[in-house]
């Protein structure tokens, strides 16, 4: 059938395209973290020590991310899975920061 896209495995590029798949599902799970993180700061939820925290490990975790990305050479847009028909996986970032953009089914598990 040739209608059909095959999947074409690479030996010389196997280790960047899993690096690329498990950032890709630690990006957005370092999202949906920053997400519940900035609903619990306005909620009140937290102390000023929880807050201070929790701020520091999402950057921490940003910071790896990136150092991660680099090492694969990866762009933040890499790791944005195109869905088809559904759209990207990430979510725009809210800040315009680095991350990777596009909008899409991501979007509604922040919510």
């Amino acid at each position: 059938m040739s209608g059909r896209r095959r999947v074409e495995l690479d030996p010389d590029t196997v280790e960047r395209d899993l690096a690329r798949l498990v950032l890709t599902v630690v990006e957005l799970l370092r999202q949906l973290m920053e997400r519940q993180a900035l609903r619990r700061v306005e909620t009140g939820e937290l102390t000023d020590e929880q807050e201070e925290r929790i701020g520091l490990t999402l950057m921490l975790l940003e910071d790896r991310m990136g150092e991660l990305r680099s090492r694969f050479g990866l762009r933040p847009e890499d790791l944005n899975i195109d869905l088809g028909p559904l759209g990207p996986l990430l979510p725009v970032e809210p800040s315009g920061a680095d991350g990777p953009g596009g909008g899409g089914p991501g979007e509604e598990l922040g919510r």
